[in-house]
């Protein structure tokens, strides 16, 4: 506990005492480091505020008792911040009592008057007050009278402002300060001053009675003795006990007390009730007044009353504290609550790494996004961005309408606004990818290598749409995926086939609960260029159903004058299609809609022929059929005939899928094969192209004793260069151990031999040619077409189109009976209504030219006719065989044979005009299939037949007709 330094005023010397709350006085170093380190920190204070109060505690000295030299020792320690005080220190003090200290300057306090046994700092802005003050600490006479300053007159002191106040006392002076000071105040001594700054220490109560000097104000002053009092007078006990629990209970519920407090826990059984009394009232927060009252009162029972209301009040203010804590508490509301709870919660995540919905970093995630691209960004677009970003921060992150605004910022920032890739406009660098990836159509391939110079010369590509139309299987995929390789481009393949629903292309509205962009968005997104390859599949199988007509929807998509501000559903914002190149792939043109079709840049890929399909065979579908079998080249012997055999015979379509199923069908019986007669194939290694074998029926004891002779050997290889040590182990060895060793040499030559002809086993090839091909893939589904080696009477061939490719097809006319005005012609064959139409037309063509060519021929009139068209399972119809009906019955009404190997098609009139055909390229190849020799075609399908590759047309003989007249030359 803090010690009193008191002294003497009058004799001018110093008396220091320090005593303690206990009866006995601590000595030692232990009492007085406390001491020392709290009059430092009071030195060292480099507070400014004014009013700031540290209050201490500090026991008063009422007798004259002599100081101990620890006592000195103390106040010589406290002096010796400034050389004044050195100086000073050096004067040996005398003891004198501090009641003889009669006269003092009088210092007023603002705001709370200064109890004994408390520390106080003030703030002495009067030079001259401050110099006396000085000057009184160099003559060992360190104290002076602090008085509380009365309110004006007429004023409220809870409303003047506390610069007011402290203004008005700096303008104080003399008799006038004299008049506004409080006759009761404490006599302080004065512990450091620095600056302006004074430290007072309360030390006992004084009364002021006249004024000595006026500047500064010094005045004479009586020293004030409590009343006498009984210390076991059972009412004051009471009143202190109260005093000390109701400090109790405010020190429970009011932290402000705790600092002043500490001393009080630490010493509360050394107090005296006057002095509890004096402690009470400092630390509260009563006003001056009350303070002052408590100070004035000398009847230590009245004092104890007067600070046990005080602190009662100030429990009342902790209670009213409380509730009103509590009533604030309650007013928040429970969404309030909830939103306090949520912050800690994304602050526990964000230390935990476990952030997810951080606006803040949802925000900067988005601006990062956007930040490569940001000036290629349209302004339009750059503007709904912003706007969506300001509203995600208004937003709260639970609202639904959060994650609709992020989803959506999501796929804004996303898209690659302006971004291109690099195209290749190097057209033979072009070609060669086309070529390493297809064999033969040249038709595509020429039109995607002109895209690719237009591109060149315009130093900027363009958007195209390029329809690939024909039978399955003859890759109208891979060519687009080739398409892309060649330009550069990134490629995104969707199919719309069954598609029945628009928002698959143009995205659901935004209000829609699982609402995402139109398939072109998400195509953008993933490929992260604005310029891709975009292949929309089986666009001819579009659906329609009650969400609208996706078909319709389409042509804004592919419209070259509408792309290029295509507006998705849910973007809400035009995106720049235009640099997008669409391919699209159809079996067939007649099921996509005109306006649709209107858009788009047909090339027909009529399919393969017997040539081409060896060359694909034989380069790519065998190649990655062997790699996906896990069969090594040399293992392996697909001849040509097998290939041919396999083409005619089973593959006959216009596309290679089924052939490439069945080349997959022999590979496997190969791979079975195999591995049923070596018993065990090495998993092949990439790269490496030995043919390892192991016997399966080589023992676990033949294995062992390799291993055990191999190590042998290497023992030997490894000895070599130590001869004697060599013999030294043979001389030892045990003769069980060399006949063992015998044997071992015996069993490893069998090994060898085991090894060596399994791997000659393995060497030997498997071969598939075209007598056992039936043995891998069954018995052929095609038959040669051609039935006749002589056409007979009445039967000629005529040329078809089917979805699989061209076809020979025989047409056969047959007398049923013959008799006067029997006239008429019957119809087999599963023939459509087209055909059947040309059977009537032909019917009439044919007794028109017989009319003209025999007319005593009475042939038609007289006959009743059965026209015939073989294999009746499969439907036939197509305006393309009326030349061939009208040639078979001409040669049933003439009885003559038409010429061998004559193949025709053609519609023709009433007139007897040929109508031009489709599929002059299938027909073609199926009548070198058939090994016809001449073949008939409309003049009209010239310049198709002329653009037909030379190994197509080679070995024809082509007739051009415009008139049935040219072919009745011709096949009679």
């Amino acid at each position: 506990m803090l010690k009193v330094l008191t002294s003497s005023c009058l004799q001018n010397r110093f008396h220091a005492v320090t005593t303690s709350f206990t009866p006995q006085v601590r000595r030692g170093p232990e009492s007085n480091a406390p001491l020392l380190q709290v009059l430092g920190s009071l030195r060292s204070s480099n507070s400014r505020c004014p009013y700031l109060y540290r209050r201490f505690f500090c026991s008063d000295s009422t007798d004259g008792s002599e100081p101990t030299s620890e006592a000195k020792q103390v106040e010589g320690e406290i002096e010796g911040g400034d050389a004044d005080s050195k100086a000073s220190a050096a004067i040996v003090p005398t003891v004198f009592r501090p009641e003889d200290c009669l006269t003092v300057l009088a210092l007023p306090l603002p705001h709370r008057p200064l109890f004994p046994g408390v520390y106080m700092p003030i703030y002495v802005k009067d030079p001259k007050v401050l110099a006396a003050l000085v000057e009184s600490r160099k003559r060992q006479a360190p104290y002076a009278g602090a008085f509380l300053i009365k309110d004006e007159q007429g004023t409220d002191p809870n409303v003047v402002s506390a610069s007011d106040t402290e203004k008005n006392i700096y303008e104080l002076k003399g008799k006038d300060l004299f008049s506004r000071l409080h006759e009761v105040g404490t006599l302080a001594q004065i512990t450091s001053i620095q600056g302006d700054q004074v430290i007072l220490i309360g030390h006992r109560r004084i009364r002021m009675i006249e004024v000595v000097s006026e500047e500064p104000l010094t005045v004479k002053v009586d020293h004030l003795k409590e009343k006498p009092y009984n210390k076991d007078d059972d009412v004051i006990k009471a009143t202190s006990f109260e005093v000390l629990s109701t400090l109790r209970d405010v020190l429970k519920t009011s932290s402000l007390w705790k600092d002043h407090v500490q001393t009080y826990i630490q010493h509360i059984g050394d107090f005296n009730y006057a002095r509890l009394a004096d402690f009470g009232a400092a630390i509260s927060g009563a006003n001056q007044l009350q303070c002052q009252q408590v100070l004035e009162e000398l009847d230590v029972h009245k004092r104890l009353q007067l600070t046990l209301e005080i602190v009662k009040k100030e429990m009342e203010i902790s209670k009213i504290q409380e509730s009103i804590a509590k009533a604030i508490e309650e007013k928040i509301s429970g969404e309030q609550r909830r939103y306090l709870l949520n912050e800690q919660l994304k602050a526990i995540k964000k230390e935990l790494g476990l952030e997810t919905d951080d606006k803040t970093a949802l925000s900067a995630k988005f601006r990062e996004r956007l930040e490569p691209n940001k000036e290629k960004i349209p302004a339009h677009v750059m503007q709904v961005i912003e706007e969506e970003l300001t509203k995600l921060q208004l937003l709260e992150a639970s609202s639904s309408e959060f994650n609709v605004t992020r989803n959506y910022l999501d796929w804004l920032t996303a898209l690659p606004w302006g971004s291109y890739s690099d195209e290749n406009f190097d057209v033979l660098q072009a070609e060669t990818i086309l070529d390493e990836d297809h064999y033969g159509l040249s038709d595509v391939k020429e039109r995607i290598l002109e895209f690719i110079a237009v591109g060149k010369l315009r130093g900027t590509s363009q958007g195209k749409i390029i329809c690939l139309s024909g039978p399955p299987g003859v890759g109208k995929t891979s060519i687009g995926r080739s398409i892309a390789r060649a330009l550069n481009r990134k490629f995104y393949r969707f199919s719309v086939g069954g598609l029945s629903d628009v928002a698959e292309i143009k995205g659901h509205r935004r209000t829609y609960i699982g609402a995402m962009p139109g398939k072109m968005v998400q195509c953008l997104k993933s490929v992260g260029t604005a310029n891709p390859l975009v292949l929309i599949d089986e666009i001819d199988k579009l659906g329609r159903g009650h969400a609208g007509d996706p078909a319709s929807a389409m042509l804004e998509l592919l419209d070259p004058e509408q792309n290029a501000n295509f507006l998705d559903h849910y973007l809400d914002v035009p995106i720049d299609l235009s640099k997008v190149l669409f391919v699209c792939t159809a079996n067939v043109l007649e099921m996509i809609p005109n306006p649709l079709l209107d858009r788009m840049e047909v090339i027909a890929i009529a399919g393969y022929i017997t040539d081409e399909k060896l060359h694909i065979a034989r380069d790519y579908l065998e190649k990655s059929t062997r790699e996906t079998c896990g069969i090594k080249p040399e293992q392996v012997e697909v001849t040509d005939a097998a290939l041919l055999a396999l083409i005619e015979n089973y593959c006959r379509e216009a596309g290679v899928r089924n052939l490439q199923k069945q080349i997959e069908k022999i590979y496997r019986k190969i791979a079975l094969k195999l591995v049923r007669k070596d018993g065990k194939i090495e998993p092949q290694n990439a790269g490496v192209n030995e043919v390892k074998a192991e016997s399966v029926h080589i023992s676990d004891e033949i294995k062992s004793k390799e291993e055990t002779q191999a190590g042998a050997k290497s023992v030997e290889g490894t000895n070599d260069d130590k001869p004697s040590e060599n013999v030294a182990e043979a001389l030892e060895a045990p003769v069980s151990q060399m006949q063992k060793s015998t044997d071992e040499d015996t069993h490893l030559q069998e090994v060898e031999e085991v090894k060596e002809s399994e791997a000659s086993k393995t060497i030997e090839k498997v071969v598939v040619d075209s007598p056992n091909l039936a043995d891998y893939v069954g018995k052929p589904i095609f038959h040669a077409e051609r039935i006749y080696d002589q056409t007979p009477v009445g039967v000629v061939m005529g040329l078809a189109w089917t979805s699989m490719g061209g076809s020979t097809l025989y047409i056969e006319t047959s007398l049923v009976e013959q008799g006067e005005g029997k006239g008429a012609l019957n119809v087999t064959g599963q023939l459509g209504d087209v055909m059947k139409e040309s059977a009537q037309i032909a019917h009439t063509v044919s007794r028109i030219i017989l009319q003209e060519k025999e007319p005593d021929n009475h042939f038609f009139a007289n006959s009743k006719l059965h026209l015939h068209v073989p294999a009746g399972s499969t439907p036939k119809d197509g305006p393309s065989a009326g030349c061939t009906m009208i040639t078979s019955l001409l040669s049933l009404a003439m009885k003559k044979p038409v010429k061998p190997y004559l193949a025709m098609t053609g519609e023709v009139t009433l007139t007897g005009k040929i109508l031009p055909i489709g599929g002059v390229k299938e027909k073609a190849i199926a009548a070198r299939r058939s090994d016809v020799k001449t073949i008939i075609f409309p003049s009209a399908n010239r310049r198709d037949f002329d653009e037909l590759a030379p190994n197509v047309k080679e070995g024809l003989d082509v007739h051009f007709v415009d008139e049935y007249k040219q072919i009745y030359d011709l096949a009679f």
